[in-house]
């Protein structure tokens, strides 16, 4: 009788330890944060409600931005190469693609030639767009046949970030060392326009409903507001310190921007186009996450190996995600039920 007892504790205690098992690796209600890692060569899954790494990929040398699918199975990571922009160094020529379920390396996208992919994007088409920076182009892939079926000409060197309208019919890249915006029509795979900005620029983001973009004077504190009807600078918006980069929040009310030189992150009010809040974040910030639903902002680290985490309801900084250096690309990826 105590032997059969016995057996019966342990069996409850095997089921129970599964039970704890499985609930402890179930996915995060709320979706998850895929981070890429260009010092490590990696692209992390991560928990963002739990704070904590679920997997780590390896990808090419180096990953610095990263763009998940529609579905949210796939992430595709473009390998820029292992230099900065303008430097000396590599020129990679792929774009990596990682099964987010299987959460490993799917296959591999050769560019053909070396052209420093930097920037991904999905358009409403389905296909993905990415800055080509050695080409002074867009490349235009197909994502189901993994080919490259265009190239869209920028007309300007170390086009770097890119960003697209809502309804696909505008692509607009930041040129880094010209100092412009180059306005693409996706449709005619043509360059519209170059915007002169300033000396130099990084990094860009439009406004939800498409009528601005924004990009950042690296020289003054300002970013410049353009007008997407008309392709021209209406004003700047002048901050405290010199942005790097910037995300508004999907209701359009609120412009995040990260100044990378004061480890400040500046909430900018885009009705008055004031500053109206100015946090602390962890040092070499780069990229800013607003979580769908808009109440909370992921701010990536690099050089810390943090992610900083606001709540945007209270403007309060929350418990930071705990990484590694190198952290810089982000990408929200929904959980499948």
């Amino acid at each position: 009788m105590i032997a059969r007892l016995l057996l019966l504790l342990v069996a409850m205690m095997l089921v129970t330890s599964a039970v704890l098992r499985n609930a402890k690796s179930a996915p995060p209600a709320g979706g998850l944060l895929v981070v890429a890692n260009q010092k490590e060569h990696t692209l992390l899954v991560v928990d963002p409600d739990n704070r904590r790494e679920l997997a780590r990929i390896a990808v090419g040398v180096n990953g610095h931005e990263v763009i998940v699918s529609k579905d949210s199975r796939f992430a595709y990571v473009p390998i820029y190469g292992n230099s900065g922009v303008g430097k000396p160094g590599t020129d990679g020529s792929t774009i990596d693609v990682i099964d987010l379920q299987e959460r490993k390396l799917a296959a591999t996208i050769d560019l053909g030639k070396p052209l420093r992919p930097h920037r991904a994007e999905l358009g409403p088409d389905g296909l993905l767009y990415v800055t080509a920076e050695l080409a002074d182009a867009v490349d235009v892939i197909d994502p189901s046949t993994r080919k490259v079926l265009a190239e869209i000409p920028t007309g300007e060197p170390q086009s770097h970030m890119l960003v697209l309208s809502r309804d696909g019919r505008r692509g607009y890249t930041a040129n880094v060392s010209a100092g412009s915006v180059s306005v693409l029509d996706l449709a005619k795979r043509n360059l519209v326009t170059a915007i002169p900005v300033a000396k130099s620029v990084q990094r860009i983001s439009i406004s939800p409903d498409g009528l601005r973009v924004f990009t950042h004077d690296q020289d003054a504190p300002r970013i410049a507001v353009i007008d997407t009807a008309t392709n021209k600078i209406t004003n700047w918006i002048e901050l405290p310190n010199v942005a790097y980069a910037s995300a508004p929040t999907p209701d359009g009310r609120w412009l995040l921007a990260v100044s990378m030189v004061a480890n400040r992150l500046f909430a900018v009010d885009l009705q008055t186009q004031k500053v109206a809040q100015s946090l602390e974040v962890p040092s070499g910030s780069s990229e800013i996450l607003v979580r769908p639903g808009g109440e909370i902002a992921y701010i990536s680290g690099t050089g810390a190996g943090k992610i900083a985490v606001l709540d945007m309801r209270s403007w309060k900084m929350q418990q930071s995600i705990d990484l590694t250096p190198g952290v810089d690309g982000l990408a929200w990826a929904t959980v499948q039920r």
